[in-house]
């Protein structure tokens, strides 16, 4: 792993500079251990999906610098927890999965872990997967040797039980906390693993760990959190047209991708370069301080750096060369987002622009099609559509296919014929 310009200092400083740290359990304990001694360090990410999303891109943002500071990283992939699902931030319970739907998971996200981190070196990258001693265990030798450390009101305080329940938290999620909480001091034994880190919604399911291995132990486990990246509303940040930002290519297009970043609110741009980007601090300071036109410039830097890190400098090219091909020269671009119509959804090649809008999901509802129409947020080829009954007849476009914009910032290429 290259750790120029990161061998002399110290993990927590690192984080300092970037405002990487939102919580943190036994911060001087824990200052003197990253200080003094080079250890093992954990982060969990529940296969619940066939990809990552950008949610764990700022944990896994910050295990690479764990890493290059000279640590060693351990992914734990939740083979075993995700039977469960973890409640936090949930106001319903999560769909269950299959034990093949989660195998399929883990391999997938494997792969993009690899994207932040290395697997050579001393200090080589480790995955594990918590299904290996979770799924043997024995129930009831399970929670007579370790449920006595846990205080049911104190766990039912804990935010992430909080939102689920109002409509009910079940005996089988409460158990979450436990496995979790498990699976650190399973790596605490096995390996001397004694930090954890995570996303600020998991604050209390990694204390929790801490305080098992410390009653148990009687020695020194931490935990500290990254912030979560959320927008000018307060909200996660995260959201485009066709659903999650995924790194998954097959999900999220590179160029789509790009363009996410490229057109985030010039009050975010400070954020994304630092808790997005491995930019020096003081180019981050430099180009969020930008004003105007020029902060765009800031914004194209930021795109570009975060595209490259999940996909490539090659696919970074090709989407930083597509975006300025359409936005800065109008031309058409090859690698925007497409929905192909099918047979289907269309009536004597004719299709309503209200239901194109909901299935190309650029508008989640009719009623919201038709409020985007009349306040002149919607055109075809550049032409503005006022007519909220209006009905394309797909005869009428010779290249068998055509760009539908919403707003300045949102094009995709509906294609109609292969």
């Amino acid at each position: 792993m290259n750790t120029d310009n990161f061998d002399n200092k110290s993990i927590y400083d690192v984080l300092k500079e970037r405002d990487l740290i939102k919580q943190i359990a036994f911060e001087d304990e824990f200052k003197s251990l990253v200080k003094n001694k080079k250890t093992f360090v954990y982060l969990g990410i529940d296969p619940t999906a066939d990809s990552i999303h950008i949610g764990h891109f700022i944990p896994l943002m910050m295990m690479s610098y764990f890493q290059k500071c000279g640590h060693t990283p351990v992914i734990l992939v939740g083979g075993g927890t995700a039977l469960i699902g973890d409640p936090s931030g949930k106001t319903d319970m999560r769909k269950m999965l299959t034990k093949d739907d989660i195998e399929n998971n883990v391999e997938n996200l494997k792969k993009q872990v690899a994207k932040f981190l290395s697997f050579e070196g001393d200090n080589k990258a480790i995955i594990v997967n918590n299904a290996d001693w979770i799924l043997n265990l024995n129930y009831m030798e399970f929670i007579r040797t370790y449920g006595v450390h846990f205080n049911i009101n104190r766990m039912l305080s804990a935010e992430c039980f909080k939102q689920r329940m109002e409509k009910g938290l079940t005996f089988f999620e409460l158990n979450y906390m436990l496995m979790q909480s498990y699976d650190f001091l399973h790596l605490y034994e096995t390996m001397n693993c004694q930090i954890e880190i995570g996303g600020d919604d998991q604050w209390s399911n990694m204390l929790a760990g801490v305080d098992l291995i410390r009653k148990i132990h009687k020695s020194g486990s931490f935990c500290l959190t990254c912030p979560l990246l959320l927008n000018a509303e307060g909200i996660k940040m995260g959201k485009t047209v066709n659903g999650a930002l995924w790194l998954d290519p097959k999900k999220t297009s590179p160029y789509e991708f790009y363009q996410y970043w490229r057109n985030i609110r010039d009050t975010e741009v400070y954020d994304v370069l630092r808790m997005l980007t491995y930019l020096p601090m003081d180019e981050v300071k430099r180009l969020s301080l930008l004003e105007g036109e020029k902060i765009n410039e800031a914004k194209k830097i930021a795109a570009y750096e975060i595209t490259k890190l999940i996909h490539g400098k090659e696919e970074a090219d090709k989407a930083k060369q597509s975006a300025e091909a359409l936005f800065e020269n109008q031309n058409n671009s090859d690698n925007m987002p497409t929905f192909n119509l099918t047979d289907d959804m269309l009536s004597d090649n004719t299709i309503s622009i209200l239901d194109i809008l909901v299935n190309s999901k650029i508008s989640p509802s009719k009623s919201n099609a038709r409020i985007l129409i009349e306040q002149g947020g919607i055109s075809i080829n550049d032409e503005k559509v006022t007519d909220t009954k209006y009905v394309i007849n797909i005869d009428n476009f010779n290249d068998n296919y055509f760009i539908l914009k919403k707003g300045k910032k949102t094009f995709i290429k509906i294609i109609f014929k292969v």
